[in-house]
């Protein structure tokens, strides 16, 4: 059986006028504390909230709690608060509605074929929602005791005038000084490689020479006899025109027109028209 209410406190009104800047957590906790609920049941003697967070965690038997009484001590508050926050005394008539179900709901015997969340289910989500709610009161305490703009701080009056001088250090070795001289004294002198397209025979020439030439000449003939006249004194022109017949020669063997020999390395390349 529930024992009957011990006191009521007294809800101060907010006093009228604007409400100053300066923030004192020590009187809104006071003020707090003395509009909270307090309520005297079979083991425990609290405020709602906090009889609510016990609950959850079965630190207070619900099964012990008058719902009576409760109702009663509910109605005084109410009565008192109905002048100054008739939010607040809503507020606690939820509260007041969800734990009286949650008793109603513990106290029946569990139905098998009953929809929706179990009494134990329901008790974790309203920990967890009073959970959020002290979450969110910690957070705006700690923000609201935070130095403030044009409170605790204020703003330079005029902007300063900041100059930004900016200086590239290099870095290089030994090595990279000389590379760096190397390429400036290197830079004018410098002339790309320009052959004269003239001087070279091209292997179209080659294979139009080998084609005119193959059928005149005996069964097997030097490569040389193939190069064009007057070249033989000339390097450059000699190993151009060498290199053109060579590969002339080789694409006239893959089309199975002539035929190559060499018998020994390094010995000279002969080749003949392939026997029809």
């Amino acid at each position: 059986m529930a024992k009957p209410v011990k006191t009521v406190p007294y809800l101060k009104p907010v006093p009228d006028g604007p409400v100053t800047d300066s923030f004192d957590a020590e009187a809104v906790a006071e003020r707090r504390a003395e509009e909270a609920l307090i309520v005297d049941v079979d083991g425990y003697e609290g405020p709602l909230d906090l009889l609510l967070t016990l609950a959850r965690t079965q630190k207070v038997d619900l099964m012990k709690i008058s719902v009576l009484h409760l109702a009663e001590q509910y109605l005084v508050f109410v009565e008192q608060a109905r002048a100054l926050r008739i939010e607040l005394a809503a507020d606690y008539l939820v509260m007041a509605a969800w734990l009286a179900f949650l008793k109603s709901r513990l106290l029946l015997p569990p139905d098998p074929e009953a929809e929706g969340p179990s009494a134990e289910d329901m008790a974790a989500h309203l920990a967890f929602q009073l959970e959020r709610l002290d979450a969110m009161r910690q957070a705006a305490a700690r923000l609201m005791g935070r130095d403030r703009l044009g409170i605790s701080r204020f703003q330079r009056g005029a902007p300063e005038t900041v100059t930004r001088k900016r200086r590239t250090e290099w870095q290089a070795g030994l090595i990279d000084l000389m590379r760096a001289y190397a390429r400036l004294k290197t830079r004018d002198e410098f002339r790309p490689y320009a052959f004269d397209r003239q001087d070279v025979f091209t292997m179209e020439q080659a294979l139009e020479r080998i084609r005119r030439m193959i059928g005149f000449v005996g069964d097997w003939t030097d490569l040389s006899d193939f190069l064009p006249d007057g070249w033989e004194g000339q390097g450059a022109r000699r190993r151009s025109a060498t290199a053109a017949t060579f590969a002339a020669s080789l694409e006239l063997a893959r089309e199975g027109k002539l035929e190559i020999r060499q018998k020994d390395a390094f010995a000279p390349i002969t080749i003949r028209r392939r026997p029809t």
